[in-house]
């Protein structure tokens, strides 16, 4: 299934807010868990970039799959922390588009209880990140956690504030 950058955004929808109660309703889980990670950040709508950059680099359909997968998600607010014209350099790009977007993905389900205790993860990219804790909040190499433990059917999503890009 192939999403054009406006379904995406569609879907992605919503606020990160959304996103942090997307799992509970008065009466316990909702369906959020049966959704993937690519539909629960499109309807938690504060990643229209992420999703336009995961639909230009084809990495849609892989974030769909099976997984699991842990995405550390930055924000559209993080994206536009980044100089101007980096992102659209970065879509005419994809080869290093992709090297990013990988950076912010490790294979398995690494809930925020497990990433404490952590001082590394290796990504898909193939390089590692940095984890830490600062006063309470856990850092993803410069990139805070916002919201952790964002749950879906192939894996979890912690929120970021930060694009993280690799050293290379």
């Amino acid at each position: 299934m192939r999403f054009t950058i406006a379904a995406l955004a569609l879907v992605l929808g919503s606020t990160v807010a959304s996103a942090q109660h997307a799992g509970h309703t008065a009466n316990g889980p909702t369906a959020a868990a049966n959704k993937d990670i690519v539909t629960v950040a499109v309807e938690a709508g504060s990643f229209t970039t992420l999703a336009a950059a995961l639909q230009a680099a084809g990495l849609v359909e892989t974030l769909k799959g099976p997984g699991p997968f842990t995405v550390f998600a930055p924000t559209d607010a993080a994206f536009a922390k980044l100089p101007a014209g980096t992102v659209q350099a970065l879509l005419n790009d994809i080869p290093r588009l992709r090297s990013i977007l990988t950076y912010h993905v490790v294979a398995g389900k690494v809930e925020a209880k497990d990433v404490v205790n952590l001082t590394s993860a290796n990504t898909v990219q193939g390089s590692a990140i940095s984890i830490r804790v600062v006063d309470g909040k856990v850092k993803i190499n410069e990139a805070t956690v916002v919201t952790p433990d964002v749950q879906a059917s192939n894996g979890v999503i912690h929120v970021i504030d930060t694009v993280i890009l690799p050293k290379n």
